[in-house]
């Protein structure tokens, strides 16, 4: 059972940045695929950015170019920078984990094994 625990959530006004990171529990964290979801309050969770075991990334059109997922294996921990932050981004932002080995990140939420708790993340002036 992989354990993953998300921090970095914050208040930050319009425009802001913030990065988010996502721990793992063990070292078998390099062969999964790993992905961002975000749930807004009164909407269903929806994907953010995901990347696969070699470093192939993958992000959703509302955030691209703003959002980068990367990943550090020899510390078990997957990132989410965020820049040109906007209210609309403003929600409780969860990190997953895929155990299959995919030419993709998976894109959809039941496509994951594994969740963090979420951190929250909120941009308003």
């Amino acid at each position: 059972q992989v354990q993953l625990v998300e921090s970095g959530g914050g208040s930050v006004q319009p425009g802001g940045s913030l990065r988010l990171s996502c721990a793992a529990s063990e070292g078998t964290f390099s062969s999964y695929s790993m992905g961002w979801f975000r749930q807004a309050p009164g909407k269903e969770r929806e994907f953010v950015a995901g990347i696969n075991y070699i470093g192939t990334t993958r992000t959703a059109n509302s955030v691209k170019g703003r959002f980068t997922i990367s990943r550090d294996n020899a510390k078990i921990t997957v990132y989410l920078q965020m820049n040109s932050l906007k209210p609309e981004d403003t929600a409780v932002y969860y990190c997953a984990a895929d155990k299959s080995r995919t030419l993709l990140p998976a894109q959809g939420e039941g496509e994951y094994d594994y969740w963090g708790q979420g951190t929250q993340v909120t941009v308003s002036s």
